[in-house]
């Protein structure tokens, strides 16, 4: 059994963090707790955050039911009055671009890609996620370089792949793009396996691939 001194810890530090509007907690409430699971980062951070919920999220990142079960050293499997856990499901995914300029890198995104500022964290901001309909990115400064060289374009390294619903929808996005001055890696096509496909390149050499199958 987990130490559970070291528990009680874990759970007042995501007290705290949530406390403080630590934006990266929001992601790990959301895909634990049911309560959170359709709330944005910001609305996570808005919400009622008791430390019984803290406990009950540690209790369940450990295999427990809840947090008596987890003092009691009851696994929930081996509880006969325990929920049947279901089937885990990804409920999503939130690549990470890594940049040169936060401030930038957010202007094309939001001014050149249509996306919006879901949030932005730090003093100055360093990392942020946008979003644009269901895609979300992730924005994470760096001071040195990720990659050497143009081994990406090289290579053709995607950082981020992005799904749209057709066909007519992959073109009209393209051609915003075209209109905002986007600088492409790769024109729209159609690929051999019959997806519709174009490849952004962003200030940062981060290559951004939308998709769509073919009507």
């Amino acid at each position: 059994m987990p130490n559970l001194e070291n528990l009680k810890k874990q759970a007042k530090q995501y007290l705290r963090w949530h406390r403080e509007r630590h934006h990266p907690v929001a992601a790990v409430l959301r895909a634990t707790l049911p309560r959170f699971r359709h709330l944005t980062d910001r609305e996570v951070l808005d919400a009622p955050f008791s430390l019984a919920d803290a406990q009950t999220l540690v209790a369940l990142q450990n295999g427990f039911v809840d947090w008596p079960a987890l003092k009691a050293g009851a696994l929930s499997m081996n509880n006969p009055t325990a929920t049947p856990q279901e089937r885990p499901t990804l409920s999503g995914a939130e690549p990470v671009l890594y940049v040169s300029d936060f401030t930038a890198a957010l202007v094309f995104f939001t001014q050149t890609l249509g996306f919006a500022v879901d949030f932005a964290y730090g003093e100055p901001p360093f990392y942020g996620v946008v979003e644009r309909d269901r895609a979300r990115l992730c924005l994470r400064q760096v001071k040195e370089p990720v990659f050497i060289g143009d081994i990406r374009a090289r290579e053709e390294l995607l950082s981020a792949a992005i799904t749209l619903d057709s066909a007519a929808a992959i073109k009209q996005l393209f051609l915003d793009c075209q209109a905002a001055g986007v600088t492409f890696h790769a024109a729209l096509k159609t690929e051999p396996w019959g997806a519709r496909t174009f490849i952004v390149r962003d200030p940062d050499g981060n290559l951004i691939l939308f998709a769509a199958p073919c009507d």
